[in-house]
């Protein structure tokens, strides 16, 4: 039987560790990435990340989980120099996917999951989702949480023993602006785009990239 695999994206936040258990308890092997965006955040948010997949861990048939960590940080300074303000979260988002492709394509994965919900954040609006999504059109991406809500989401995590490990104490990301754009179009996305290198930051990030098993 061939093994068939999905690249979790995971925050270290409630959602995401949810998400990933609602696709591996399907039979599935998850390949967990983690996007540190030190010095917007702390390291503390990392530690968090770490102990959320030790827990989910305890819920995989696999011996191990392995874990891809990867540094976002220069991204971030790279879209806050260079791209309007308002679009931040978003560019931030469509960076992360195309990230999240090349591990896929490493570890020949077929889709990426995240715990994305409707209108949680100013980012994941319908429209913003859409938008987000386009930056990767050879890989599927999953959110299986998109139509719940937080209510539901953090008891499917105290059920599976992530809830208080994800709500310990770790700085919040500075990098999202004050007035965020809720409904982007892609034109001005793109226009936005071309004031990066996305193939340079691509390439700078996976040298850059670390693995571990957990």
């Amino acid at each position: 039987m061939i093994e068939e695999k999905f690249v979790s994206l995971i925050s270290g936040g409630i959602d995401s560790p949810v998400a990933a258990w609602m696709i591996f308890s399907k039979g599935y092997t998850p390949i967990f990435v983690f996007f540190d965006n030190y010095p917007f955040t702390g390291e503390t948010t990392k530690q968090r990340v770490v102990n959320s997949v030790e827990k989910l861990k305890e819920c995989m048939p696999s011996a191990q989980a392995k874990l891809y960590i990867i540094p976002h940080g220069e991204d971030l300074a790279d879209i806050l120099r260079n791209c309007p303000r308002n679009l931040t979260c978003i560019l931030c988002r469509r960076m992360m996917y195309r990230l999240a492709r090349e591990i896929a394509e490493m570890e020949n994965a077929d889709v990426l999951v995240t715990g994305e919900i409707i209108g949680e954040h100013a980012s994941q609006t319908l429209r913003n989702l859409c938008v987000a999504g386009t930056a990767v059109e050879d890989v599927g991406i999953l959110r299986p949480l998109l139509c719940f809500d937080k209510y539901e989401v953090e008891n499917l995590g105290r059920k599976i023993g992530t809830f208080s490990t994800s709500t310990s104490s770790a700085l919040c990301c500075s990098a999202p602006p004050k007035e965020p754009r809720t409904q982007a179009r892609m034109d001005e996305v793109i226009k936005a785009e071309q004031r990066l290198d996305l193939a340079y930051m691509v390439q700078r990030n996976l040298a850059k990239t670390e693995s571990i098993s957990i």
